[in-house]
């Protein structure tokens, strides 16, 4: 009776979690851009008509006091943007109708971060003259987005990945009462150096030392250092479980690999790079975990090549946060090295977890 039990234990869990994470249609996605009057960056430094691109998802919905209480705030990863989760994989697992972020149900804001996607950054003109900003400047950013264009003085939720996960971290501890909850996926709350600095710096130097570079006024952009730089890219984000499943042979490698450099030299431009790989030069929670008051779930995959497990740091440093849990997940068919946080199949359930804990006193 015991094994027939569990075994139907098994089976509701399995077709619950189809269930929740069927893959949904979602309101239109609605895009915008914000120009802060003034923005100045945390070095001093301004620009003309700095830009904060954005996509909305679902619509505010407001208290008696007219005060949004619905919102959601969600950052992408390094050289990324806020396209990267409106996928069938991401949002049509998440935004849809009856799923965790029902955008019927939440109102989620997804900006571009500086530097990237349709924000300013180095790209639109200035090269290597643009500011070099910081995630205390993607922050900053983004509350002026949130605070002064879309009105919202507290959300229901921040959460992000890789860079985003790293920024989440930081809103934690710059503003511990802004959200009910964090959840910071694929990141680490400690200063970025050992392996992960390493492989930065060597990307930003292979771009710098291609002599096409010129000094950021190249006029195609240089192939050389960017090949090189792109390696530790791929390296960085790669799964070696998931390569060898899907490329078992030499020949189905060396295609990978073709593919892989051709999709990211397609999309990346080297003076972007350069600032968006060093923008985490500065970044360290560390000295501030114990001023985190809201509940924070820490997600890391257990094959991420950035935050690898053996390093030991969350397990130590998350007893630190005062509501904080540190989540590991098990290398399996589904997990995919880094970029794991960005399948909500996988982790979902943790996120249900955190809105249900969180949830406000009605």
């Amino acid at each position: 009776m015991k094994a027939q039990n569990t075994s139907l234990l098994l089976l509701l869990c399995v077709l619950f979690s189809h269930n929740l994470f069927a893959q949904a249609k979602y309101p239109a996605p609605v895009e915008g851009d914000y120009y802060p009057k003034s923005f100045v960056f945390s070095n001093k430094k301004t620009i003309d008509s700095f830009r904060i691109h954005y996509t909305t998802v679902g619509k505010p919905q407001m208290n008696s006091k007219g005060e949004v209480m619905n919102a959601v705030l969600i950052m992408h990863g390094t050289t990324g943007s806020g396209r990267n989760f409106l996928t069938d994989q991401f949002a049509g697992n998440l935004f849809g109708p009856g799923q965790l972020l029902d955008a019927a149900r939440y109102y989620i804001i997804i900006p571009d971060a500086v530097g990237h996607g349709r924000s300013s950054k180095p790209s639109d003109g200035l090269h290597m003259r643009f500011p070099e900003y910081n995630y205390d400047d993607m922050i900053d950013a983004n509350h002026l987005l949130l605070t002064q264009h879309l009105h919202i003085n507290h959300m229901r939720l921040i959460m992000g990945t890789s860079m985003g996960g790293m920024q989440t971290w930081v809103w934690a501890y710059r503003h511990p009462g802004f959200s009910d909850a964090f959840m910071p996926l694929a990141s680490l709350p400690v200063a970025i150096a050992g392996r992960n600095r390493i492989q930065r710096k060597m990307a930003i130097d292979l771009v710098k030392l291609d002599p096409e570079w010129k000094g950021g006024e190249y006029q195609k952009q240089p192939a050389l250092g960017m090949r090189g730089a792109i390696s530790s890219l791929i390296f960085m984000s790669s799964s070696p479980l998931q390569m060898q499943k899907s490329a078992p042979t030499r020949e189905q490698a060396e295609a990978m690999l073709d593919n892989l450099e051709k999709r990211y030299a397609a999309s990346l431009d080297a003076n972007d790079f350069i600032y968006q790989f060093d923008a985490s030069r500065d970044y360290d929670p560390y000295p501030h975990l114990e001023k985190i008051t809201a509940p924070l779930f820490a997600i890391n995959s257990a094959d991420d090549q950035v935050n690898p497990p053996e390093l030991g740091i969350l397990e130590k440093e998350i007893k630190r946060v005062k509501k904080g849990r540190y989540i590991l997940l098990p290398i399996t068919d589904k997990t995919s090295g880094h970029g794991t946080h960005s399948n909500p199949t996988i982790w979902g359930g943790y996120l249900a977890e955190l809105l249900k804990i969180t949830e406000p006193d009605k």
